[in-house]
């Protein structure tokens, strides 16, 4: 695919589509509740579809008008063995969210998926889930796709203090205790996103947070709920970020998602120094406004307790911080090795190739700027992952002369399948 270069600014308003991870645990609420659920807004891409379709082989009824989802839950024991494999696609939400849910059911499931998913390690997960009863086989010990869980029912009670910042094992964690004997605790290694928790409680579940510390009784009986999902700020990031760093450039993104879990990128726009508004903030939804206008930047470092909250957006991060004068480092990110790609390597690959000057270091990357990017003298691959796609595309915006190729452009529809649409709207809205 060839990508548009040499951008003269951008500007418009957009609404960006649904959130990724609202939008997988919308589904995965619905279908282990009594009752409808009834969701709007949903991200309608490949990675949403793939829990979709694996509920829907479980037996459970979801209905699409195409405007909103209906799912119409009965519960955990309601949940049947499907007749065949789970196609997971390219989406480890759907696979380490639903492990935890199948720990708890008495079959035997196998989960497979696509060459990237298939790569990446599932043994943070199964490892607690084998201590509540579960037996989890997979692929080498870092328990790799293809994966046959045979739950147990119900489950043990755990006590368990996670190893790694990650949102995926704390909700697999969750989605077992709910059917386990007794009151479970999980402990965070850092404050990750809350999603799983705040949605457990609008379905009427029990759950208590104190620090990094969840407490959740077990045996619980979840009833449906209506969901809107705000939109999500992994895709309004690419925005924030092409119209920072693109001259003659205004955009205005409605109705983002600013669950306090996920604005990390807002803060380090902050940091460097970017020209950032937020309004018409709804304080029930945890969406807002977001305004956004070319700036002149600063080097920063990003760590510590901020990586979880920006860890999706380090990529589209990684190019702002090329065009920011001075040096930026980033720590403590070593889970970006076993994201889609290991984005540490992909992301400095890819961007050095077109000028900028990344070094990749064990936990991050260090960024030279500012820098002036060309076209590289190779198409870019996305090897299957959507971000750095995304990424490539709002590089490129900056090439002056040449050409630019995107080799797998169809891994961008697994979270943003209008993404070129909405590129298109806001170049020529600047003509």
């Amino acid at each position: 695919m060839k990508l548009t270069i040499h951008s003269k600014g951008l500007n418009g308003v957009l609404s960006v589509p649904g959130d990724k991870s609202i939008s997988h645990r919308s589904i995965m609420f619905g279908a282990i509740a009594h009752g409808e659920t009834l969701i709007h807004d949903i991200l309608r891409g490949e990675d949403v579809y793939s829990t979709i379709e694996a509920f829907r082989a479980m037996g459970v009824q979801i209905e699409d008008d195409g405007q909103d989802i209906r799912v119409l839950g009965q519960g955990f024991k309601a949940l049947k063995k499907p007749q065949k494999a789970l196609d997971m696609g390219n989406s480890g939400t759907s696979t380490r969210l639903l492990s935890g849910i199948l720990a708890g059911l008495p079959f035997e499931t196998t989960l497979l998926g696509d060459d990237s998913l298939s790569k990446r390690p599932m043994d943070r997960v199964a490892i607690p889930l084998r201590l509540m009863g579960a037996s989890i086989t997979g692929e080498t010990s870092r328990v790799k796709l293809p994966m046959t869980i045979q739950g147990r029912s119900p489950l043990q009670k755990i006590e368990y203090t996670l190893p790694v910042a990650s949102a995926q094992v704390k909700s697999a964690l969750i989605f077992a205790a709910l059917q386990a004997e007794g009151d479970s605790i999980i402990v965070e290694k850092e404050h990750t996103r809350s999603h799983t928790e705040e949605m457990l409680a609008q379905f009427g579940g029990e759950i208590k947070v104190i620090g990094k510390t969840i407490y959740i009784p077990g045996q619980q009986e979840l009833k449906g709920q209506e969901v809107t999902v705000p939109g999500d700020i992994s895709s309004a990031a690419f925005w924030l970020v092409a119209a920072l760093i693109v001259e003659h450039s205004k955009v205005t993104l409605k109705n983002v998602g600013i669950n306090e879990t996920r604005t990390g990128i807002l803060e380090v726009i902050t940091a460097m120094q970017g020209l950032l508004e937020i309004s018409e903030v709804d304080e029930s939804a945890k969406s807002a406004t977001v305004t956004v206008h070319t700036s002149r930047l600063q080097g920063t470092e990003i760590s510590g307790d901020l990586i979880p909250r920006l860890i999706d957006e380090l990529p589209i991060i990684a190019l702002l911080a090329t065009q920011a004068n001075g040096q930026t480092i980033i720590r403590d990110a070593a889970e970006l090795k076993v994201k889609e790609t290991d984005r540490i390597a992909v992301v400095a690959d890819v961007l050095n190739a077109m000028g900028a000057k990344i070094t990749p270091t064990d936990d991050g990357m260090i960024i030279e700027g500012k820098t002036k990017l060309h076209a590289p003298q190779r198409a870019i691959n996305t090897l299957g992952d959507h971000r750095i796609g995304m990424m490539a595309a709002i590089a490129a915006l900056l090439v002056e002369e040449g050409k630019m190729e995107l080799e797998r452009a169809e891994a961008i529809k697994t979270s943003y399948p209008q993404f070129f649409e909405d590129l298109n709207h806001l170049m020529k809205k600047s003509q």
